[in-house]
């Protein structure tokens, strides 16, 4: 009769990742393969179910009961990490000697492969795997170049939307974007104050030093506007002048009306460019998303334009708030 260690010498040239234990449930011998999952822990001298948790059937907790699955598929993972995914075989072995447990990866092979560094050297010579082991191997350098062709395409991508979304000259969003944050401002119903500001006498500036200057303005301008405004705030460059600021969870007039001073005081300030100072200044109208029921982007954006214009109609470089307009009406 062949003896336990002949058993388990065959078993490590057939069956890799077999287990073999005794009729306590203890573990005698486990295959090279399979200990190479956890290569500074031992299995043997320790319970099968110490080791390795019963994913189904979650019924069996004992050994007897385990040997009753005989031909029965079985579904574990190992109690610690990386919890991998087997699958096994459970072959009781006469006169109560115990049985062989006979493991594989089943679909969790590459992840396998990949964690522990396996090779067709750690499979039976007759294991399938050995076969999709071989693809992964010749495979690899082309499925890198994959990731890496991906992970490219995915950064263009997102920096042509991004592109799709800035104002080149500024690097203020463009009014693209600005309609996209109107559209889910106002579908998820979230208060927020849009404002709308034009610069006076832009075009003289472009006209006395030329666009070289123009360019210039527009840029400072931008910056003033993002220093002005908080993080979560967003300033959109919507024409050659204009510009719109909205404010998100924000609605207290004062504090509005607070940030647009300050704006118009910086903006009256000289802009000099190659020792030429470029004066402008600011007119802003302000509208609030809670002044409409149900709010819509046109209606607000409009009240925004109603406001600007009421404040060039007053003498420029100054803010007028939509109430205001309402209320005189």
């Amino acid at each position: 009769m062949m003896g336990t260690g002949d058993l388990a010498a065959l078993l490590e040239t057939l069956c890799p990742m077999f287990v073999l234990v005794d009729e306590n449930g203890r573990i005698l011998r486990v295959g090279p393969t399979l200990q190479k999952l956890r290569p500074d822990q031992p299995m043997a001298g320790k319970d099968f179910l110490e080791v390795f948790e019963l994913v189904r059937p979650r019924t069996v907790t004992t050994l007897s009961a385990l040997m009753a699955l005989a031909g029965a598929k079985l579904h574990l993972k190992l109690h610690d990490t990386p919890r991998t995914a087997l699958k096994g075989l459970i072959a009781p072995l006469p006169q109560g000697m115990g049985a062989v447990i006979n493991l594989s990866f089943g679909i969790s092979i590459l992840d396998a492969v990949r964690d522990y560094a396996l090779t067709s050297a750690d499979f039976s010579g007759t294991d399938l795997a050995i076969e999709l082991l071989y693809l992964v191997e010749a495979k690899s350098a082309a499925m890198e170049a994959s990731r890496s062709l991906n992970l490219r395409l995915q950064g263009a991508m997102l920096a042509a939307e991004e592109k799709a979304f800035t104002d080149m000259l500024t690097g203020l969003k463009n009014r693209r974007a600005m309609d996209v944050l109107l559209g889910h401002l106002v579908s998820g119903n979230s208060p927020f104050a849009l404002m709308h500001l034009d610069l006076d006498f832009f075009k003289s500036v472009n006209d006395q030093y030329g666009h070289a200057a123009g360019d210039y303005v527009l840029q400072q301008a931008a910056r003033i506007m993002v220093e002005e405004t908080r993080s979560d705030d967003t300033v959109a460059r919507v024409g050659g002048d204009e510009f719109v600021i909205i404010f998100k969870s924000l609605s207290d007039e004062a504090v509005l009306s607070t940030i647009a001073a300050r704006l118009i005081d910086r903006l009256r300030k000289p802009m000099v460019f190659e020792n030429n100072p470029c004066r402008i200044s600011a007119s802003i109208g302000t509208a609030l998303s809670t002044q409409f029921k149900p709010p819509k982007a046109a209606e607000i954006l409009n009240a925004a334009d109603l406001a600007l214009y009421e404040a060039k109609r007053k003498g420029r470089s100054r803010h007028c708030l939509y109430s205001v307009l309402v209320g005189q009406r």
